[in-house]
């Protein structure tokens, strides 16, 4: 099994990394977009990391353009958009695919790790979110729709 912490990743800015810097943390891992209808949940995602970060939360963003082209953006304007629209603090990663041929190696462990409605694997959509324990385990994987702050007290527990 892949160790979720020597996945190799993109910073926004373009800087090659792992989630090594992570370890021992409790993190919230979301396929983010620009121009959907969840994209107000980016001030939910903000104020779980203002609130949580101090006690070991990180949530990280990893746009995705694969949901009705939501995200057509460069690294840039959608770096830019987050931080003027919604004052985003929390990691951002570069642009994406959570499915198909290339789909990135962070999301096939995610998604192999904890599957959707049905036993399916595929996301459905923008702002599906995975809760990674401080193990590294991958402990929950929520919708969409459910909104950053229900997650708030099971992030809690895990802190």
């Amino acid at each position: 099994m892949t160790d979720i912490y020597s996945i190799p990743v993109k910073t926004i800015s373009g800087k090659e990394e792992t989630l090594q810097q992570y370890k021992g943390k409790v993190l919230l891992v979301v396929n983010v977009a620009s121009a959907c209808g969840f994209t107000p949940q980016y001030e939910g995602l903000e104020e779980l990391y203002e609130d949580l970060k101090d006690k070991g939360l990180v949530v990280l963003g990893f746009p995705c353009n694969q949901f009705a082209s939501q995200e057509p953006g460069d690294e840039k304007e959608i770096q830019t958009f987050c931080q003027t629209r919604f004052n985003v603090t929390f990691p951002m990663f570069a642009k994406i695919d959570v499915n198909g041929e290339k789909t990135h190696p962070l999301y096939a462990h995610l998604k192999s790790s904890k599957s959707g409605l049905f036993g399916t694997e595929a996301i459905k959509w923008n702002f599906t979110k995975f809760l990674i324990d401080r193990n590294g385990e991958v402990v929950d994987r929520y919708a969409p729709q459910v909104t950053p702050a229900k997650l708030r007290p099971t992030i809690e527990k895990l802190l």
